[in-house]
């Protein structure tokens, strides 16, 4: 007997980590799944919710300057895989 399975997905907005943003993309901050994440990077703005763009990445691919909700931002890769987000269209 075969098995079908009906569900949708919306390749547009399924989930990434912070790290795979490209140059001008922007990106809605869904969640942060480490305790490892500096306070003072939470206090400066990167919570659920807030709309990230990357604006520059360094040479070797660290640190990456970040705008988020207007505030500029540099955090280290290892960093960046901690926060997950959902890519904007």
């Amino acid at each position: 007997m075969p098995y079908f399975c009906f569900f949708k997905i919306n390749l547009n907005k399924l989930s990434h980590t912070l790290d795979t943003l490209k140059r001008g993309e922007r990106a809605i901050i869904i969640d942060v799944s480490s305790h490892l994440i500096p306070l003072k990077l939470l206090e400066m703005g990167c919570l659920p919710g807030n709309s990230v763009e990357l604006v520059q990445v360094a040479p070797f691919s660290d640190p990456l300057y970040l705008n988020i909700n207007g505030s500029h931002l540099a955090i280290r890769k290892e960093t960046a895989i901690h926060i997950i987000i959902e890519k904007e269209v």
